[in-house]
C-alpha cells in the first residue's frame, strides 16, 4: 500500500489531517471532527470557507467562459483593474496567478525604471527578515537565509538592509550606486509579524521621491482588508508607486496582481511581460466578487475592531504565562513570540485544541483568522492558545 502523498514531491511538511469541508471559520476532517481556523489558509480565505457569493460566481462563470487568452479583451479583467486601482490609489493593473508572480512583475518594473534612468547594474533595496516568494528573483529579494540554502548563488541586484531602520536606507543612498527601488512589506508576516512604523513608511516614501526610486509595497499578506484598511500602507497616509497583492484577492482561487501609478504604470509595453492564465475571466470575476463582499460586510473596519479584541484577549490570557516574549500585530494579523522554538505547537494545537495556527521564524505563533469571524470565535482563539501554551 502506498504511503500518503507517495506521488507528490516532498516539498511540504504536512500535518496529519486532511479537511473535506469548511464553513466560515470552521473546518471538518474526514472523520467529522470540527476545527477552528485561525490562519485562513495563510491569509487567503478572508471571507471564510465556502462563501456563497464566491461559490455562485465560480459556478456561473464556469458555464460561460474560462479562458480566451490575453490576445483579446476580457471585460472582468477591465472591471477588476478599475476597482483595485480605485481602492489602492493606483492607475493600472497587471494580473497573474500568485504573489511570487506579482512580485516578479514589480521587480521587472524596477529594472525597467533603472534602464530608463540609464542606471546599470540596477539595485533594489530589500529588507532583512523579509519574504517575497520562491522564484529565483523573489528568492533573492527574500531576507531569510533558510530558504536560500541550495539555491546559491542568488540572483544579483539586491541590497539588504535592516527592517524599520531609516538610517540604514539613508546610508545605502549615500554608498550604494544604482538603486532603482525599495521593496518592503508594511508588516513582515513570514518574518514573525513585525510592524513597520507609520513614521518609517512616510520617511521611506520621502527618500524614494528624493532619489527617484520606486517605492514598491508587498501587500500580498496584508492587503484586502486584513490589517484594518484595504491596504496596510494606507494607515501611514502614503501612496507607493507599485503595490503587489494575491492571497485574499481570490479567497482561495489563484490570482495575483501588480498595481502601479505614475511613471511606473507606463513602463511596460506589449511584449515586455505577460501571463498565459493571468487575468482570465473566472479569476477576475472571483476577484470582483470578493471586493463586493468585503465592501458589503465592512470587513476592513471589522478586522480593525476584531484585531484589537484579539490582541487584548491574548495579552490578558497570556499574562504571566512563562516563555511569552511579545504579542504584536495589526488588525487580524497577530504574532506571539516565545523564548524558544515552538514548531511542535502546530500539531499540538490541531490535536489538543482543534485549532489551526502557524509558526514562523521558529519562535512566533502567527494568527490570521478569517475577517468574517464573530466576537465569540475571536475570544475562543485566545482561550485555546492560552490552554496550548499553559
Amino acid at each position: 500500500m502506498l504511503t500518503p502523498h507517495a506521488h507528490l514531491m516532498h516539498v511540504y511538511a504536512r500535518q496529519p489531517v486532511s479537511f473535506v469541508r469548511g464553513q466560515g471559520a470552521r473546518l471538518w476532517d474526514a472523520q467529522g471532527t470540527e476545527y477552528l481556523d485561525a490562519i485562513a489558509g495563510v491569509a487567503v480565505t478572508n471571507l471564510g470557507h465556502a462563501h456563497p457569493d464566491v461559490a455562485a460566481a465560480i459556478a456561473e462563470q464556469a458555464t460561460l467562459l474560462l479562458h480566451t487568452s490575453n490576445m483579446f479583451g476580457i471585460a472582468w479583467q477591465d472591471r477588476l483593474g478599475e476597482r483595485l486601482s480605485a481602492l489602492a490609489g493606483m492607475e493600472r493593473a497587471f494580473f497573474c496567478n500568485s504573489g511570487a508572480e506579482a512580485n516578479e512583475t514589480a521587480l521587472k518594473l524596477a529594472w525597467l525604471h533603472a534602464n530608463r534612468k540609464q542606471v546599470a547594474p540596477p539595485q533594489v533595496l530589500v529588507m532583512q527578515n523579509s519574504f517575497h516568494g520562491r522564484t529565483f528573483a523573489t528568492l533573492a529579494a527574500t531576507g531569510n537565509s533558510a530558504v536560500h540554502r541550495g539555491f546559491e548563488p542568488l540572483m544579483p541586484g539586491f541590497v539588504r538592509v535592516p527592517y524599520n531602520d531609516l538610517y540604514a536606507i539613508r546610508q545605502a543612498a549615500e554608498h550604494v550606486p544604482g538603486i532603482a527601488a525599495v521593496l518592503l512589506e508594511p508588516i513582515q508576516g513570514e518574518g514573525g509579524v513585525h510592524v513597520a512604523s507609520p513614521e518609517y513608511l512616510r520617511a521611506v516614501r520621502h527618500l524614494c521621491d528624493e532619489h527617484d526610486w520606486l517605492l514598491m509595497a508587498d501587500e500580498i499578506q496584508t492587503g484586502m482588508g486584513r490589517t484594518g484598511t484595504w491596504f496596510c500602507y494606507q494607515q501611514a497616509g502614503i501612496l507607493p508607486d507599485v503595490v503587489t497583492l494575491a492571497k485574499g484577492l481570490g479567497n482561495g482561487f489563484p490570482i495575483g496582481a501588480c498595481l502601479a501609478r505614475g511613471r511606473a504604470a507606463e513602463l511596460f509595453s506589449p511584449g515586455t511581460h505577460g501571463s498565459t492564465f493571468g487575468g482570465n475571466p473566472l479569476a477576475c470575476r472571483v476577484g470582483c466578487t470578493v471586493i463586493d463582499a468585503i465592501e458589503r460586510e465592512g470587513l476592513p473596519d471589522r478586522a480593525a475592531v476584531l484585531g484589537r479584541q484579539l490582541l487584548l484577549g491574548l495579552r490578558k490570557a497570556l499574562s504571566g504565562v512563562p516563555g511569552v516574549v511579545a504579542i504584536r500585530g495589526q488588525g487580524l494579523m497577530v504574532g506571539i513570540e516565545l523564548d524558544r522554538a515552538c514548531g511542535d505547537l502546530v500539531r499540538k494545537a490541531l490535536e489538543q485544541e482543534r485549532l489551526l495556527i502557524t509558526v514562523t521564524r521558529e519562535r512566533t505563533i502567527r494568527l490570521l483568522p478569517p475577517l468574517i469571524c464573530d466576537e465569540a470565535q475571536i475570544d475562543e482563539i485566545a482561550v485555546r492558545v492560552r490552554r496550548l501554551l499553559q
